[in-house]
């Protein structure tokens, strides 16, 4: 079937699309019905099935006969290490743990919190939680300690799950101090916590409350799984608001089993078996979705990576770990690729490596520029899939649905929208837009499974924050436009469309010319406060490594490309080289807290930052042009 054959045969028949999608997952009880609508426009899926998400992820394949199959690789260049993991192994690993867990109290509908680095054991944790019912949170391994207290304070968990420390290049990243410095913090105390010892560091446990992962698991009898109903929460996932206190997304057990199931073949098109990888973290949704649930409820290997894209140990590590392991479908960030190129222009360290077993690279998280996806294609020689979607919807808004049809390529373009999804481009009074026109991207409701259908313990946030602007839809926070053959295009953040003298224009537009310079290898462009025009845009380059032309000149030619590309009423004119960009771990950039340093307002340090000192650089390069407050 084509494309427009299996989104047409959702939209006219959305109930048995879903119903169809979910005998791909193994039910104690089936469900009678998919989709619950009688709290609109609070919607659930598959309410009254029974079904354990471990149960899909792990036993079923070892019951099948693929047990000896590889679940899971681990590969860790910081730490010299390889290994091995098979769904046989996973299950025994994953029951003795679920049966520790068990054995002190940890049953249905109770909350854990996962504090962990990229090692395996981050996955079985999460995996024996979905065992016995309870509900994982996972926190990114070496958050700070407050906002750490902050998300124990909403969860509320009966235990946490953490290792005793992360390692990154050329240092140990202390955990346990900072879980100490949170749970003395926090007004909820945990009954007790789990540390997992790494050799690199070992560290203290406090009587009474903290026991060694594999000591109190010593004895106990292995736990079976726990059916759990569709609507069961499976996790909650908080996200890393700059300003207030972070959200709890919730998923629903059923719909995420069903939708990243069929989301395996239909969008990365890998069959049970095949080697799939996503370059992320646990602590982020693409973790939860593709490098946790998504692979393993589908029979893949998955690849537990504890490195980066550059510097462990140089520019060629992704491909010697897609050559080395067979991986067919690779899932990065945009800018781990741009990190890449930055430091290999020419791709010379790809060319050491076979890398005929890749089909596809997938590129999700930011904006995907043209430059980028261009400088992949030609490296790969496979297609590069830009596709969008959120830590809310959990799987893709918008694809290339490779599993199903390789539609032609439009790059700037994550394509066209999944099955599940009826997206508009809305104006400010809700109205929809024509094709090519800018506007608010929205979803018309319901959602599909597998996406939020609640914030933890905050309704009214939730209608608030996503269902009131647009009544009907769910309110993406991204702008763009859907051209004539039904191809969208994600232009910026609502927030980062500027206002330049009374024009409405996409700094991501203007992004795109910049990073269509063969010297700049990363940028970003942000709106600051203009006295005369209300907004005036400001590009910031990262040079390719080996640019040795004065930086003027540089500025100079991008500024000549944006009013060529896109006209003088960009009226961009400021444009300041800077050696690396503000950052969230995740890869996103900065940009609203770089507006705030402009606009000389204050500003909360983001929790999810990278490197805190990066912002001081930011304000000095904005006083050499005359901004920053």
């Amino acid at each position: 079937m084509s494309y427009s054959e299996v989104y047409s045969g959702w939209k006219n028949d959305p109930e048995g699309f879903w119903m169809e999608a979910a005998k791909g997952i193994d039910w104690d009880k089936a469900p009678s019905k998919a989709l619950h609508d009688q709290n609109a426009p609070i919607y659930s899926w598959f309410d009254d099935g029974l079904v354990n998400t471990c149960y899909n992820a792990v036993d079923r394949h070892v019951e099948a006969g693929r047990g000896a199959q590889t679940a899971i690789i681990y590969d860790s260049p910081i730490t010299q290490t390889k290994h091995k993991i098979s769904y046989t192994e996973l299950r025994s690993r994953v029951a003795s743990l679920a049966g520790a867990l068990r054995a002190k109290g940890v049953e249905k509908g109770d909350r854990v919190i996962i504090y962990m680095p990229m090692v395996p054991e981050a996955l079985e944790a999460m995996l024996a939680c979905a065992r016995l019912g309870a509900v994982h949170s996972v926190v990114f391994g070496g958050f700070a300690s407050n906002e750490l207290a902050v998300r124990i304070d909403d969860c509320k968990p009966k235990a946490i799950i953490a290792a005793s420390c992360g390692i990154e290049p050329g240092r140990v990243v202390h955990y346990k101090p900072l879980l100490d410095g949170a749970i003395d913090l926090a007004g909820h105390k945990p009954d007790f916590c789990v540390i997992f010892q790494r050799e690199q560091e070992v560290a203290h446990l406090e009587d009474g409350r903290d026991v060694d992962w594999h000591g109190f698991q010593y004895g106990v009898e292995p736990a079976e799984c726990v059916p759990v109903e569709g609507s069961h929460p499976a996790y909650i996932l908080y996200t890393s608001g700059t300003t207030g206190a972070p959200k709890g997304v919730i998923r629903a057990t059923g719909g995420h089993l069903v939708a990243l199931n069929w989301s395996m073949k239909a969008i990365y098109n890998v069959e049970p078996g095949d080697v799939f990888w996503a370059a992320s973290d646990v602590g982020w949704v693409v973790g939860h979705s593709y490098i946790c649930y998504g692979p393993l409820i589908h029979g893949n290997t998955t690849i537990v990576f504890e490195g980066k894209p550059v510097g462990t140990p140089d520019a060629g590590t992704f491909w010697r770990v897609i050559a080395e392991h067979g991986v067919k479908s690779f899932f990065t960030a945009p800018t781990a690729i741009r990190a890449v190129k930055r430091e290999d222009p020419k791709g010379e360290m790809a060319a050491q490596y076979d890398l005929s077993c890749l089909k596809a690279l997938y590129l999700a998280g930011e904006r995907a520029d043209p430059d980028t996806i261009e400088w992949a294609q030609n490296l790969l020689k496979v297609p590069v899939i830009d596709h969008w979607w959120q830590t809310e919807t959990g799987f893709a808004i918008a694809a290339n649905p490779l599993g199903i049809e390789q539609l032609p390529v439009k790059i700037g373009s994550p394509s066209v929208p999944m099955p599940g999804y009826d997206v508009q481009i809305l104006d400010e009074a809700g109205h929809p837009m024509k094709p090519g026109e800018l506007g608010a991207i929205a979803v018309k409701l319901p959602l599909p499974p597998g996406t939020l259908p609640n914030l933890w313990n905050a309704e009214d946030r939730f209608v608030k924050s996503y269902l009131t602007t647009f009544p009907g839809y769910y309110e993406t926070g991204d702008a763009g436009m859907i051209d004539q053959d039904g191809y969208l295009y994600i232009m910026a953040r609502t927030d980062d469309v500027i206002n330049v003298a009374g024009h409405r224009l996409s700094t991501g537009a203007m992004e795109e010319v910049l990073a269509g310079h063969p010297d700049v290898a990363e940028c970003a462009v942000i709106g600051v406060t203009d006295q005369l025009k209300g907004q005036m845009p400001v590009g910031f380059l990262c040079l390719n490594a080996g640019v040795n032309r004065p930086h003027e000149e540089v500025v100079a030619e991008v500024i000549k490309r944006v009013r060529d590309k896109i006209g003088p009423v960009a009226a961009f004119k400021l444009a300041v080289v800077v050696d690396r960009l503000p950052k969230t771990r995740s890869g996103k950039i900065l940009r609203g807290t770089m507006v705030k340093i402009a606009d000389g307002e204050a500003y909360k340090l983001p929790a999810t930052i990278d490197d805190p000192a990066i912002l001081d650089e930011i304000r000095d390069a904005l006083q050499t042009i005359g901004y920053a407050g």
